[in-house]
């Protein structure tokens, strides 16, 4: 009881901070020519958890990214995105005599919607540097939505709060057009992206792993955007 609890309280936090981050979108006003950018992201979705322990490269799957970003200075920028692709991990080749018994896959669907903040680390937006380029940064808060499994192992809510961190790095094509390559990580706090999670200790089916290892999942793809310029009135300033 308490465990669906916090989970419930971890996803208002994670709603009331994306709401809070789409009014300072839409609110913030500075004398920063305000860039809005929209863009696309192709690439593909990872797990670590209960099946798989390290990161398997034949276990991505192709995913795709929608998402608006806000340009307040040279440094910082706000963004939120709409992402989602699949999630595959299996016991083969199992890392233990457990999941050598278990044997078993999962195949699912992720969605998710989240508020990033990037910080970049070079001033590569203005017009008399050389640099067209700068990694960057991000962090952020959102919401995912999981499966459907076949078949639940317990009763659980597929919609679930993240943490999405990691770095990128940024082109400048031209004055309208970004180029964007992103390796991205999912913080959960929830453990049944596999489906497999606590002990049942009336069945030894093997069926199960560790409650207290949440599982975790990956963005890597590459983007394009488009900026729109908007330059400020210098009446307003005067």
């Amino acid at each position: 009881m308490y465990k669906f609890a916090t989970s419930s309280r971890l996803r208002k936090y994670a709603v009331a901070g994306l709401l809070l981050l789409l009014a300072w979108l839409f609110d913030f006003n500075a004398v920063y020519a305000q860039k809005n950018e929209v863009g696309l992201g192709i690439g593909g979705f990872n797990y670590t958890g209960d099946l798989v322990r390290d990161f398997r490269l034949q276990n991505t799957r192709p995913g795709g990214m929608l998402f608006y970003r806000r340009n307040f200075n040279e440094f910082f920028s706000a963004r939120i995105s709409l992402s989602g692709g699949g999630l595959f991990g299996n016991d083969t080749p199992p890392y233990d005599p457990l999941a050598q018994q278990r044997d078993t896959a999962f195949s699912i669907s992720v969605v998710e919607l989240a508020g990033t903040i990037e910080y970049h680390f070079l001033d590569y937006k203005e017009n008399i540097n050389l640099l067209r380029w700068s990694p960057y940064f991000f962090i952020g808060a959102g919401i995912a939505f999981f499966g459907p499994h076949e078949q639940k192992t317990e009763n659980y809510s597929s919609t679930q709060p993240v943490i999405p961190f990691g770095l990128g790095f940024k082109y400048i094509l031209n004055p309208v057009w970004n180029l964007g390559f992103e390796a991205g990580i999912r913080k959960t706090f929830f453990d049944h992206i596999d489906n497999i999670s606590v002990e049942d200790l009336n069945n030894k089916n093997f069926a199960y792993g560790n409650l207290h290892d949440k599982d975790w999942y990956y963005f890597i793809g590459l983007s394009i955007s488009y900026t729109f310029y908007t330059i400020p009135c210098p009446y307003l300033f005067n």
